[in-house]
């Protein structure tokens, strides 16, 4: 909600208030225009108008809102089963957000219906969806971004970005200066070769015309002075580029590190709204192209610079009216490079976005070939590489087309004030004004002046993609981390991995996951996480590692809030087991001890044993140092796991969290990866998520967690017996495992059938 009404509104919401979805009124009743604001929240509907009068209607089972539209006015009226309550009227350019908060309503109201008849609730109804505040969009799952924003096209690149390159170029800015002074010597040193035709013209040639002999004196001093002047300009022209591309290699070579290294300290809420094919262009593709401008075209630029000022200066002084003629072409080709500019900057950033479209096919697609082939979708595959890479070509001929005609125009402008040059020459050589050696001389310098003329027209097109890549880049740059490191952190020593939760509360967006959670554990004590799918239990593990920061309320580490530690020292003393592990391409032991890189040969034996690894390992090829292959592909789930476990074990953490980590293996890998977390949690703190409560019966204590909040704490006989929220869960599951039996064929025995019958509760989903 935005704007003084939205923020007014805000205001007048309870603390446990969710806004699901908004529509501004810009028609009173009588039809005059008046701004409001109406929103839809998890409780009732609020509306406020432009006087700041606010208005309410609870929601109650039998409400209904009614959309109606004629002659271009919109009317969204709500009706009780009795009567109409109140009518809200609105152009139809907020027709779709009308429809948005209806459709909310609607959800809004089958869910109370469900609650008031005592129904289980669909689980698509469960999701509270956020929209976006701009365009009223719903939100993915877990993410700030709207994908119909995102996919707007982005501003215009200015050249001037290029220039925040100098935090990187400033560590060498001694050797960009020696480049410089080179690039000008090289620069007078190709100037001199011209100069010398005059007298070489006048002196020599024409005279010998004339009658007169050749001095070889004289020609051998001019012919000298052309060759030093060659040999001079090529040490110093490979001097300058040797210095700058090497300068040019290390701004690029800092700049991807700079790009990576940012990268790794953003949240994982960064992560959710980009593509893997896009990040991975920006630090590849995008870093390569600036690198080839500043190392190649920005060096080729600033020669050009130089040898266009020095010849001007070197015409005007040989003969200023011969010098203004050759400048005729100069403000045509201008107006072309501003008029082209544009067209190429919005092309390039239109190239830029459909090439990570083609990169993110192909970051999709192969690490996801099992799947691809599993369910003989490689046409479909295919077809969506060739639809990307037809629009990568489109934009390409876009820009193609736009440059194939500046390049000739150019140059046809260059050939015509070559032509202006010749015809005024030679009419000063027959009026007596200048000599034949100085119109030679004149047309040397022209021929360079005018190539270097052309030259910069055609690095219009590498300065703008250089420029849509270093937006790009610096896109990155500039992205702030959700999750800060402290300015002045507390260092923790001797961790007891005590953690306590007061009154904590977060957000996705606009949509509440976490609502005032209170809940200590203490050092040494396994708990375990339990509740509906949905219900905020991943979302918490993700807050206490700090994946994110909390909106309201505190976590603590041993009476430390966890934002005052620094992020690295806090995930130090972390362990986490997830249910599907990521394994590097590598080696056994390199995954093992990734956590610990220095850990010898003997404690990563050691941790593979605790994790009851070390018999399976010893049986592959190269046993330890066998490559597991991309994503530990080579291995089968329950080997990978066991791995994942070994390297948690490794870096002895005073937290363990374990997300899932047998639910995705048979029974007896399960057995396997149980008897290793039985070795991996001893002495530690465990925060366990198990969709199997029976793998939880170990834990000191249970937290069933329910739409963001605790509902029930503590061991699993005594919530058994309190028959509460965790008794139907239990008794969902058991009953669903017994229909799961049956329909396998497996006879289940009297005592599990009279447990399963006692339950009265509906089914859930764990």
């Amino acid at each position: 909600m935005t704007g003084p009404e939205g923020t007014d509104l805000r205001a007048s919401l309870a603390a446990d208030e969710n806004v699901l979805a908004t529509l501004k009124v810009d028609l009173n009743p009588q039809l005059h225009f008046e701004d409001g604001l109406l929103a839809l929240t998890n409780q009732r509907l609020v509306f406020r108008n432009a006087k700041g009068e606010t208005a309410f209607w609870p929601i109650v089972p039998g409400m209904s809102l009614r959309l109606l539209d004629h002659g271009g006015v919109g009317t969204l009226e709500l009706h009780t089963e009795a009567e109409r309550l109140v009518l809200w009227r609105f152009t139809l350019g907020f027709h779709p957000q009308a429809i948005a908060l209806m459709q909310r309503f609607e959800k809004l109201e089958r869910r109370l219906d469900a609650e008031q008849s005592g129904q289980s609730l669909p689980s698509q109804l469960d999701e509270e969806e956020a929209l976006c505040p701009a365009c009223h969009t719903p939100l993915p799952p877990d993410s700030d971004e709207c994908p119909a924003c995102a996919r707007q096209q982005a501003p215009h690149t200015s050249t001037w970005v290029l220039l925040r390159l100098w935090r990187f170029a400033k560590p060498y800015k001694n050797q960009l200066l020696l480049g410089f002074l080179l690039t000008l010597a090289a620069t007078g040193a190709q100037l001199v070769a011209p100069y010398l035709t005059i007298p070489i013209m006048d002196k020599i040639l024409i005279p010998y015309q004339n009658g007169e002999k050749i001095d070889p004196g004289v020609v051998a001093y001019y012919l000298g002075g052309l060759l030093i002047a060659a040999l001079v300009a090529w040490v110093l022209g490979w001097a300058r580029t040797f210095v700058l591309a090497k300068v040019s290699e290390r701004i690029g070579s800092g700049l991807r590190t700079t790009t990576y290294n940012h990268l790794l300290k953003l949240s994982l809420d960064y992560y959710g709204s980009k593509r893997t094919g896009d990040l991975m262009a920006r630090i590849g593709a995008e870093t390569d192209r600036i690198n080839l401008f500043l190392s190649l075209n920005a060096l080729d630029f600033a020669t050009d610079v130089l040898m266009m000022v020095m010849t001007a200066a070197i015409l005007f002084s040989i003969n200023p009216w011969l010098a203004l003629v050759t400048l005729v072409p100069l403000p045509f080709i201008a107006w072309m490079i501003h008029l082209v500019r544009e067209r190429l900057r919005t092309g390039f950033e239109k190239i830029d976005r459909v090439w990570s479209e083609v990169t993110n096919v192909l970051a999709d697609t192969i690490p996801g070939i099992r799947v691809v082939k599993a369910f003989a979708q490689e046409k479909r595959e295919a077809d969506r590489f060739a639809e990307a890479n037809l629009a990568n070509l489109q934009a390409n001929d876009r820009v193609n087309k736009t440059w194939s005609l500046f390049t000739p125009t150019v140059t046809f402008l260059t050939e015509v004030g070559l032509l202006i040059v010749w015809g005024f020459g030679i009419w000063l050589v027959a009026d007596g004004s200048i000599t034949v050696g100085v119109l030679t001389a004149f047309i040397a310098y022209i021929g360079r002046f005018y190539s270097r003329l052309d030259s910069m027209s055609r690095i219009v097109s590498v300065t703008q993609k250089a420029a849509a890549g270093a937006k790009r880049i610096f896109d990155i740059l500039d992205h702030v981390s959700n999750v800060p490191d402290p300015q002045n952190p507390v260092r923790m020593q001797n961790v007891k991995g005590e953690l306590t939760m007061e009154d904590v509360s977060f957000r996705y967006g606009s949509r509440s996951v976490i609502k005032h959670l209170d809940l200590t554990i203490r050092p040494g004590e396994m708990i375990g996480l339990v509740g509906h799918s949905g219900s905020g239990k991943s979302t918490l593990v993700n807050l206490i590692c700090r994946f994110y920061d909390v909106s309201e309320g505190s976590i603590q580490l041993d009476g430390v809030d966890l934002r005052r530690i620094a992020v690295s020292d806090f995930r130090r003393n972390i362990g986490l087991v997830l249910q599907e592990p990521f394994l590097f391409f590598g080696t056994i032991a390199e995954n093992i001890a990734y956590g610990k890189p220095d850990a010898t040969r003997e404690e990563i034996v050691a941790a593979a044993r605790a994790a009851h690894a070390h018999e399976f390992i010893l049986r592959l090829p190269h046993g330890y140092d066998s490559l597991v292959g991309e994503r530990g592909q080579g291995l089968s789930g329950g080997e990978r796991q066991r791995i994942s476990i070994a390297r948690a074990l490794l870096i002895d953490p005073r937290i363990l969290i374990l997300d899932e980590a047998t639910s995705a293996v048979d029974t007896e890998t399960e057995k396997e990866i149980q008897r290793a977390l039985d070795n991996l949690v001893k002495g530690r703190t465990t925060i366990a998520i198990a969709h199997r409560l029976s793998t939880l019966r170990k834990a000191d204590r249970l937290v069933v967690m329910d739409r963001g909040e605790i509902v029930e704490v503590g061991p699993h006989d005594e919530l058994m017996a309190a028959e509460g929220a965790y008794y139907r869960l239990y008794m969902a599951q058991a009953r669903r495992a017994e229909e799961d039996a049956e329909a396998a064929g497996v006879v289940i025995d009297a005592a599990s059938r009279v447990a399963a019958a006692s339950a009265q509760a509906p089914r859930e989903s764990v």
